[in-house]
Formats: structure tokens, C-alpha cells, sequence
């Protein structure tokens, strides 16, 4: 969606009983928005679940993913703050596609 030195923003969709990988960045902030469906937010071990308007931060280098627990799509936007937004500054510790650096 964007893409600019100081902040990159995505909008990103989860499918029903799916969950993106458990996940770190060191150079780089989140701050998710849900737009539809519901999300479970784990950041660090600590689950939060969110509806449509509400919002959450990831700090940079906490541990986090999102899932989608129900049966409709989940739309969130993804704002990136930091330093760096490049993929390899992702570092998964749990993948159910079997990308984790360290399974």
C-alpha cells in the first residue's frame, strides 16, 4: 500500500483457523488495526483478542503473531515503524509452514 523511508504500511488478510508465524523484528515497530473478522494477537506469550476498530503495538524485538480464531476473513493493516523494513529482518520462532530459523 505504502512504502517510504520512514514507515511502510500493508493491509494484510488471514484466512479462517490460520495464524502467521511467531515472529520478531529487531529494526522495526507494528501497529496492527483490525478492519474485519477477529484476531488473537500474541505478543511476547500474552494473548489479546481484537474486533473490527481496534488496535494493537508491537514493539520492536517483542515476539508476536496474529491468528484468526473465527469463520470469516481477518483484514488488519500493518503500519511499520523503525529503521529497516526489508523481510530479512524477520526472525520466525514458530512457523506452520516450516520457515522457523530455530523449529
Amino acid at each position: 500500500m505504502e512504502d517510504l523511508p520512514t514507515h511502510k504500511v500493508k493491509r494484510i488478510w488471514v484466512d479462517p483457523g490460520q495464524r502467521l508465524s511467531y515472529q520478531k523484528h529487531l529494526r522495526r515497530s507494528e501497529h496492527w488495526v483490525v478492519i474485519e473478522g477477529c484476531a488473537r494477537v500474541t505478543i511476547d506469550g500474552r494473548e489479546v483478542d481484537l474486533v473490527p476498530g481496534q488496535a494493537i503495538d508491537v514493539p520492536a524485538g517483542a515476539a508476536h503473531r496474529i491468528a484468526n480464531p473465527g469463520r470469516e476473513l481477518l483484514s488488519f493493516i500493518e503500519v511499520q515503524r523503525g529503521e529497516y523494513f526489508g523481510e530479512d529482518d524477520i526472525i520466525r520462532l514458530d512457523d506452520d509452514y516450516g520457515r522457523a530459523e530455530n523449529p
